[in-house]
């Protein structure tokens, strides 16, 4: 895809030159390639509500995120992200606690992601719970291959299993985790791809049996 080589493009051109004069010099290919990315976000959504119809609801501008870095606590002072990243959740959270997906184009750091990220203590504990109670359901979604294939599962861990869970559990090492992400990467090569939207909707669908037992036991517990 020729849109998304050219935001590729930019984004390594400001990685190396992160200042404001050059990036108030170059603002009109930022705004194309930020307008670029808002088409392949809109292009995504539509992919999402094949399987999740109202995801269609989605307004794509505020799916994307600012490219404008916080720096105020930040040793690292540089302006923008290097980085255009989208997230596709249905709340008003940006992702923030609750199962949804997410899309981070970044020239060699490329990936997308799905399931619960940062959640409060409340909605992680009814999580912890139903895994602990509902092994064999989940189990049958992170073990099946096509799973396996698609996606690692990462996110910050403890090092000891949380109180109010028996050591022995035998889902210990999934209850120490404080969210769960799953995460598939992409070559350069793989984003500029022409199916490459298409793409994103298969490993999309096949994240969404996880990210439904999330909803499901941070909702009815």
């Amino acid at each position: 895809m020729e849109n998304t080589a050219y935001i590729l493009n930019f984004l390594k051109q400001l990685s190396q030159n992160n200042n404001r004069e050059w990036f108030t010099e170059n603002k009109p290919q930022y705004q194309q390639a930020h307008e670029y990315f808002i088409s392949l976000v809109e292009l995504v959504i539509a992919e999402l509500a094949k399987t999740e119809p109202e995801m269609e609801r989605l307004d794509p501008k505020k799916c994307v995120f600012r490219i404008y870095r916080d720096t105020r606590f930040s040793k690292d002072k540089t302006p923008y992200k290097t980085n255009f990243g989208a997230s596709f959740f249905m709340g008003q959270s940006k992702g923030i606690g609750e199962a949804g997906y997410y899309m981070h184009f970044e020239p060699g750091k490329s990936f997308i992601a799905a399931g619960l990220y940062q959640p409060n203590s409340d909605v992680l504990k009814k999580f912890r719970k139903e895994i602990s109670y509902n092994k064999e359901e989940f189990l049958s979604i992170i073990e099946k291959p096509v799973f396996k294939k698609s996606f690692k599962i990462e996110g910050e861990k403890l090092k000891k299993i949380p109180q109010g869970f028996e050591k022995d559990d035998p889902m210990a090492e999934y209850l120490k985790h404080k969210e769960m992400i799953l995460i598939h990467s992409f070559e350069d090569t793989e984003i500029t791809s022409p199916k490459f939207v298409q793409e994103i909707g298969k490993l999309f669908k096949i994240a969404l049996p996880f990210n439904q037992f999330v909803k499901e036991s941070t909702e009815y517990n």
